[in-house]
């Protein structure tokens, strides 16, 4: 393996930097837009490695950029804003806010979409997917409860992140599974040991922190048509459908719905389809930059660095398994994709695995776990800036309140939880399960 480099990091440092001081200087983090702290990234990750010409490197920030899962999130990004902006102006998400809202007491409605978004996120494995179908609603329970919207869409993000961590036919178990050549039950088994004392906690603090949840009950009309759309892509997900076919479906029949209930005519149907993919041409610009910059990054030597580095600290069998931990959260980190962090640390922690006796379904477990946890809670990854979008454009009051990541973190509960979980599994009950 190549020494690597650490100056390679410079340009994920000067973005993390740069965004966090401008946004705490000017007291908002909407002051300096994402982009162009990705843009500023760019450059310095061009100026880095006189061994390669301009043109080679633009040849590697295309490939970076031009990457399967990349382009596949950024057409389920468009997607998603289709679904979102159809199912809004057809009056889907206040009518299904009203429902549940009518059957639920206030109290437990955001513990509600917690627990919807770990079966849509597990069913689905997706969850940026499960993200786009539910913060709509939850931005929609925040307003009628009078809940800050922070809250609500966390609640989201946290049952999104249960299911990309757990789901089998997730890209990221997927991924750790064949990376480490274990059996998908096995892992399963043994993920969902270690994350279920966190999944109960959520559930625990989510209550406490939405027990002063309030509406007006005469606030609460809703037609059941409009609730429809949702349902289709709940049961779509349950049933294992692929996340562009339920989100296609979701789209079109919100347009039906749309049309049949007068929410818009038949020609006003392509505009709000087209309003709702606009909303989303910023994360999916911002992904493909992202993508183009963590390229650089690699082709430059950032991450063989932190692959070495990790290595070099491992001499128990204790050890080995927080190694893994800390190689699945740093490359995550710096890579912005939980898949993409497993498939460069999988075959590292396979041979800090083989050495140190750690069982195969162990350390796919670590990996999946150690990648989700920081996917869902890093400000730049797919999953927040998607949350934050949406957030923003789903609010139905005369002037949207801002919402940025950031704003969004103190909440996400089960990330964190699942994090300290996984520490305590190895710490506590490290060796004692059968390889």
């Amino acid at each position: 393996m190549k020494k690597g480099n650490p100056l390679a990091l410079l340009p994920i440092i000067v973005f993390l930097v740069l965004f966090a001081f401008v946004g705490i200087k000017a007291d908002d983090f909407y002051s300096m837009p994402a982009i162009v702290g990705f843009v500023i990234a760019l450059i310095v990750a061009f100026l880095q490695n006189r061994n390669h010409t301009f043109n080679e490197k633009l040849s590697i920030v295309a490939k970076g950029a031009g990457e399967e899962n990349i382009i596949t999130m950024c057409l389920i990004f468009i997607l998603a804003g289709a679904f979102s902006g159809a199912v809004k102006a057809a009056g889907g998400v206040e009518s299904t806010v009203a429902f549940g809202l009518s059957i639920l007491p206030s109290k437990i409605a955001v513990v509600g979409i917690f627990i919807i978004g770990c079966f849509i996120s597990v069913s689905m494995g997706t969850s940026v997917g499960t993200i786009a179908a539910l913060t709509p609603i939850a931005v929609g329970i925040a307003e009628k409860t009078g809940l800050g919207i922070p809250i609500c869409v966390g609640a989201v993000v946290c049952g999104a992140m249960f299911g990309d961590n757990l789901s089998m036919i997730s890209d990221t178990t997927i991924a750790a599974v064949r990376t480490q050549g274990c059996e998908m039950k096995d892992k399963f088994k043994q993920n969902f040991f270690i994350v279920l004392p966190a999944a109960i906690i959520t559930v625990i603090l989510l209550l406490v922190v939405t027990k002063t949840a309030a509406y007006k009950p005469t606030d609460l009309d809703y037609q059941f048509i409009k609730i429809v759309p949702y349902l289709v892509v709940l049961i779509g997900a349950l049933v294992g459908l692929n996340v562009f076919l339920v989100l296609i479906l979701g789209t079109i029949i919100s347009l039906v719905v749309g049309v049949i209930s007068g929410s818009f005519t038949m020609l006003e149907m392509f505009t709000v389809v087209g309003d709702g993919i606009m909303g989303m041409y910023d994360i999916t610009v911002i992904s493909i930059v992202v993508a183009g910059v963590i390229s650089l990054v690699k082709e430059n030597g950032g991450v063989d660095f932190i692959l070495n580095f990790i290595k070099s600290k491992i001499n128990s069998k204790k050890g080995a398994e927080l190694g893994i931990a800390a190689l699945a959260s740093l490359v995550d980190i710096c890579t912005a994709n939980n898949t993409i962090a497993i498939v460069i640390s999988g075959p590292i922690a396979k041979e800090i695995s083989s050495e140190f006796d750690v069982s195969p379904k162990t350390t796919a477990s670590l990996l999946d776990i150690f990648t989700s946890v920081w996917q869902g809670i890093i400000p730049y990854g797919a999953q927040l800036l998607t949350a934050a979008s949406l957030a923003v454009e789903s609010q139905t009051i005369a002037e949207a309140i801002s919402v940025t990541p950031f704003d969004i973190i103190p909440y996400l509960f089960y990330p964190i939880l699942m994090g300290i979980s996984a520490l305590i599994f190895i710490i506590f009950i490290r060796g004692k399960e059968k390889a």
